[in-house]
């Protein structure tokens, strides 16, 4: 039914409708809010407001992944994530570890997350999907060509769906030979990771066909770099800074969830929550053609 997922992961939260994903960065230099989650408490106490305001699952990460970050090293990330995972986890949230390492990720599901968001798709630590196949719990696997400080390098393409499904297919067969349930793999096209403005467009443009892979679809366009573009300052063509991004980033929420995809990551979750609810809505009254009363047109 249109506006409803097509797919689901076994293991996380099934209602009738797109979910929600809210993000936590507990970093200092992520690129929309770097810094203001950074301490362990504000982080425990963000990600719960989040959860209050209809997040299904809160996502926590302790490495930057914008275009140009450099990695901390796994103690630091481990320093940062560990403890707001374990209490928010303690505090009944359903929460996923955004990482790209197999001992965060270990760590991570022994205090209580649910999920593992790597970015990486298992090509970083290719250990890490033996570690979520042991634990029995759902992986993302993102489109991926390299590290922050060198993924702009890369983003030559004749046809960009065509060519990131072709490349998540690999993944895909990787996570099942190290024995990670094929219900539980989660595909992400990967918005601004290797991709030009036009190419994140065109990939949205498409989500259907990201979609009819039969694998649940998670996007990541909250306040991204495009959005900011494309809200320029028509004057000074500045580009509109990623806090005021939150509205568009609503409106892109309301179109992929009537493309059915599983989930989409957010910064601001009421706006974003509402959004999914309405295009389920949608979706039902266009999945079953029904009209208005000729008296109400």
């Amino acid at each position: 039914m249109r506006g409803r997922p097509a797919a689901y992961a076994v293991g996380l939260p099934q209602p009738p409708r797109c979910l929600v994903m809210g993000v936590v960065n507990v970093t200092p230099d992520s690129f929309s809010d770097g810094g203001l989650w950074f301490d362990a408490q504000a982080a425990v106490d963000h990600g719960l407001r989040l959860a209050a305001q209809g997040a299904d699952i809160v996502d926590v990460g302790g490495e930057s992944t914008r275009p140009g970050a450099q990695r901390p090293p796994v103690d630091e990330e481990l320093r940062r994530v560990v403890p707001v995972i374990r209490e928010l986890a303690a505090a009944g949230v359903t929460v996923s570890v955004d990482t790209m390492r197999a001992e965060v990720a270990r760590r991570a599901l022994e205090v209580g997350a649910s999920l593992v968001n790597d970015v990486s798709g298992g090509l970083a630590d290719p250990e890490l999907l033996r570690v979520v196949a042991d634990a029995h719990v759902p992986v993302v696997l993102m489109h991926w060509r390299g590290h922050a400080d060198h993924m702009q390098e890369h983003t030559s393409y004749t046809d960009v769906v065509t060519e990131l499904m072709a490349e998540l297919r690999p993944r895909i067969d990787a996570a099942q030979r190290a024995g990670v349930d094929t219900d539980q793999i989660i595909i992400d096209p990967g918005l601004g990771f290797a991709k030009t403005w036009e190419h994140n467009w065109t990939i949205l443009s498409r989500m259907p066909e990201i979609v009819a892979a039969g694998y649940p679809v998670l996007v990541a366009a909250s306040r991204k770099t495009f959005l900011g573009e494309l809200l320029a300052d028509p004057h000074t063509g500045a580009r509109r800074p990623p806090a005021q991004r939150d509205a568009a980033s609503t409106a892109l929420t309301t179109t992929i969830a009537l493309d059915r995809v599983w989930c989409v990551r957010v910064h601001e979750v009421p706006a974003n929550a509402d959004a999914v609810v309405v295009a389920a809505r949608l979706g039902t009254e266009l999945a079953h053609g029904h009209e208005r009363p000729p008296n109400e047109q």
